[in-house]
């Protein structure tokens, strides 16, 4: 299996235990633009600001239009991981760091076995650079007299990269620290037991030497130790077999969680979208409700219209007819005034039983049945034809009231003296 990465750091002599190739990765030279920051050039090329700096050697971030960076002093290693190494002893050896071997690789942890190759991009070393690298040009005499206000704005843009740099680097600890602690830890074991292993197996043959003569029994002793020593190497593998297996399982339980929490949202965002269609729903239904009531009221009132229309017809007629009748009937001239329904002590019911309450538009009046005989068909002038249907302790003699529907009705009629006709 290869994994890859392309870091920038300082060169070095591949010592024992490392294995590596070196071939030419990046070349050429790069003129700075206006505008251009060590990051920004850094990403176009696939480099690192650290890189940058070696290869140009530069103490600080600050660049200059027109200036020219050194491209070219750049190699890849292949690095073949051999027994005891470790991501930190391969960037130390390299000079470089375990998040950079990680995150070029696509490493997910710090666990690497014999075998294993890497990639590392390493800058050549300064001293190499002396007779073959190019100078960086010296700053236009121009731009050396900038305004403070441009060296700002790249103050600026360098702190905002260092946060953004400083906060990858913090997310990653964390989970990179506990992955590296158990790693060193199986391999300091390991480590440890190869090397009491070693000094056993010495001891062992320096044994062997000065005593040629011994026993049977002595060889039965180191096959016994032989046997411990396999059975130890078998139990720190499964070791490390569980740690891989613990932190493969944690990522998993992560990306179950991440899942959930996905699938929770979508279903809250349904519920919400069907609490709005029901609420649209019912204030739709509310507003045909109230549309229908509308309706209805208006239908209502026209109907009640009409029969008022029919009403006042009928009461016309029925005063012609009454005009007809009069030359026959028997004629009086009495004080007339005018009542209500709803009168103080009033109960709205007549004498002889008729509810003027739910009936405000019969024409009734009250008589002395002395008089004129209750049950009477009266023509009132100004007033109608009416029925003598009540009775009132004021109303003696040639004395009538009137119905009226209202007080303001009572009031426009007064008191006033009229002439009557008793129909029958």
């Amino acid at each position: 299996m290869k994994k890859f990465v392309f870091t920038l750091g300082t060169t070095a002599i591949l010592s024992a235990g490392f294995v590596g190739a070196a071939s030419a990765s990046t070349s050429g030279t790069y003129e700075v633009q206006k505008g251009d920051t060590l990051w920004k050039i850094a990403q176009n090329h696939n480099v690192s600001v650290d890189e940058l700096k070696d290869a140009n050697n530069l103490t600080s971030t600050l660049i200059y239009p027109n200036q020219t960076l050194n491209l070219s002093s750049i190699k890849e290693i292949v690095h073949t991981v051999k027994r005891g190494d470790t991501l930190w002893s391969i960037g130390q050896h390299y000079g470089v760091t375990v998040e950079e071997i990680k995150e070029w690789n696509g490493l997910t942890s710090d666990l690497v076995f014999p075998g294993e190759q890497f990639k590392i991009k390493t800058a050549q070393a300064a001293q190499s650079q002396t007779a073959s690298a190019p100078v960086a040009k010296a700053a236009p005499q121009a731009q050396q007299s900038q305004t403070a206000q441009a060296q700002q704005e790249q103050a600026a843009q360098e702190q905002t990269q260092k946060e953004q740099e400083q906060a990858q680097a913090a997310q990653a600890q964390v989970a990179q620290e506990q992955a590296q602690k158990e790693q060193e830890q199986a391999q300091a074991a390991q480590a440890q037991a190869a090397q009491e292993q070693a000094q056993k197996e010495q001891e062992q043959a320096q044994a062997a030497q000065a005593q040629q003569s011994q026993t049977a029994q002595a060889q039965q002793e180191q096959a016994a130790q032989e046997q411990t020593q396999k059975e130890q190497e078998q139990a720190q593998a499964a070791q490390a077999q569980v740690a891989q297996e613990q932190a493969q399982k944690e990522q998993e339980q992560a990306q179950a969680a991440q899942a959930q929490a996905a699938q929770e949202q979508a279903q809250k965002e349904q519920e919400q979208a069907q609490a709005a269609a029901q609420a649209q729903a019912a204030q739709e239904q509310a507003q045909k409700e109230q549309e229908q009531a509308q309706a209805a009221a208006q239908e209502q009132a026209q109907k009640e219209q009409a029969a008022q229309q029919q009403q006042q017809q009928q009461a016309a007629q029925q005063q012609q007819q009454q005009s007809q009748q009069q030359a026959s009937g028997k004629s009086m001239t009495v004080e007339a005034t005018a009542y209500t329904a709803n009168c103080a002590g009033c109960s709205g019911t007549t004498a002889t039983g008729v509810n003027l309450k739910s009936n405000p538009n019969q024409r009734v009046i009250a008589v002395d049945p002395s008089v004129i005989p209750l049950g009477s068909k009266v023509y009132v002038e100004g007033y109608g034809q009416a029925v003598a249907a009540d009775t009132g302790g004021a109303i003696k003699g040639n004395r009538i009231d009137v119905f009226v529907s209202s007080d303001s009705a009572a009031q426009d009629w007064g008191r006033r003296s009229v002439k009557i006709t008793v129909i029958d």
